[in-house]
């Protein structure tokens, strides 16, 4: 038996050798699954779980794209209730039917009806059209990204043993939070189908009750205002950002508001006479009323003056973006972090306006909570507690304004 390669650290082992059914009752079982390939037939393995059941698999590529034509698995059967001989020969007509330009999996997935995991997706979003535009294309890149090589895998064929291995890459790869993300959604997608399809089950699920667990979220932590926001409003400035880029950036200091917030913000929502700002693109889906502060307004009333439209176009327009709004305005923490000499993200703008809300002024948190249209707590008190109005928000926002933009430094009040 031939070792091709052992990595303990990972918990997985990857074998080439005869399979027989000595060999194969001599596998053991590891903490992940892992698949001994046979040497004789390649494409041809034996998958060995950590529960030590074992089940033969063929593994090929289908269509003429060579390497890059998506790889899939089709499931032989138990080892015990087929010996490797008679699984090799069920593989070697089944790789022999792929030589001929059949793709057995996608016949068995259509011969049960059972959809594939890029069947399932599209799915999954008509069931819910009302989600966001930006939210939909996250959700595409993350499938894209995370799940790219499962599309044409039907969902009965995707295991708990699958989706385990995934999570740990996906986590190695990319980080905890894409990992949570990414398997989250596709615990959603199967769901749906898991009603549909009757005797398919939700690996994800499956997972989670055989004691998998989800990464423990990491919050990110910045220093004190007082400290960031001076030096991110040097680091704004060093960075060169056109005036209009340059005035989200202030927006988001002066509000707490979302990046998607901002951008999206339109003529016909703001009343500069009457002093209120109506925001409807709002993540929490409610729309958000607030009190113009001195400094928002200065913002404001420097855009209006440069603008071609201000009935009904956006505030902050683009040519060049599909939206008709400037937008991708991440391209730019980078050159703000590094000028600045700490971490810039537009989100730590928000933080820094609710620390300094509940930390420095000692504001009532649903006060807070309401200001930057945060989600509120399942608190019944909260819950039937009638909404603030503008007029009682304008005194508290104004306050909040007024100490970051002291804490910002000296000068207009921009970043």
């Amino acid at each position: 038996m031939e070792t091709i390669e052992t990595n303990t650290a990972k918990r997985t082992a990857k074998l080439k050798t005869s399979l027989t059914r000595r060999t194969v009752e001599a596998l053991k079982p590891d903490l992940r699954p892992w698949i001994a390939w046979d040497d004789r037939l390649t494409g041809f393995g034996v998958r060995v779980q950590p529960s030590g059941a074992k089940t033969f698999v063929v593994n090929y590529r289908s269509g003429s794209g060579g390497r890059s034509a998506p790889n899939k698995r089709v499931t032989l059967g138990r080892f015990g209730r087929l010996t490797p001989d008679q699984a090799r020969r069920m593989a070697q007509e089944l790789l022999g039917k792929v030589a001929s330009g059949e793709d057995p999996a996608q016949e068995r997935a259509d011969a049960r009806d059972m959809p594939t995991l890029a069947q399932a997706f599209e799915d999954y979003l008509e069931a819910n059209p009302r989600r966001k535009p930006r939210t939909v294309e996250m959700y595409r890149m993350n499938l894209r990204v995370c799940f790219g090589d499962w599309l044409s895998r039907s969902l009965d064929s995707i295991d708990r043993g699958d989706v385990e291995a995934r999570f740990h890459r996906i986590t190695e790869r990319r980080g905890w939070a894409t990992a949570n993300q990414a398997v989250s959604m596709l615990r959603s997608i199967y769901r749906r189908s898991s009603i549909d399809h009757e005797g398919l089950r939700n690996p994800v699920e499956l997972w989670i009750t055989g004691g998998g667990r989800l990464n423990r979220k990491r919050r990110r932590r910045i220093s004190s205002p007082a400290e960031v926001l001076p030096r991110w409003r040097a680091g704004v400035e060093a960075a060169g950002l056109p005036p209009a880029h340059r005035d989200i950036f202030t927006i988001g200091a002066y509000t707490g508001m979302r990046l998607g917030e901002v951008v999206s913000l339109r003529w016909e929502r703001i009343d500069l006479e009457r002093g209120i700002l109506l925001v409807e693109e709002t993540k929490t889906g409610e729309p958000l009323e607030l009190p113009l502060t001195c400094q928002l307004a200065a913002v404001l009333e420097r855009r209006r003056a440069e603008a071609e439209d201000t009935d009904e176009g956006w505030v902050f327009p683009s040519s060049a973006s599909v939206t008709g709004h400037l937008k991708n305005l991440h391209r730019y923490h980078a050159g703000i972090t590094q000028a600045a000499g700490t971490r810039f993200w537009f989100h730590g703008l928000r933080n820094a306006f609710i620390t300094v809300a509940e930390r420095d002024l000692m504001l009532p948190r649903p006060l807070t909570k309401r200001l930057v249209n945060h989600a509120r707590d399942d608190d019944i008190t909260e819950g039937y507690a009638a909404d603030w109005t503008v007029e009682q928000l304008r005194e508290p926002a104004q306050r909040v304004a007024d100490r970051v933009e002291t804490l910002l430094g000296s000068g207009p009040p921009v970043l």
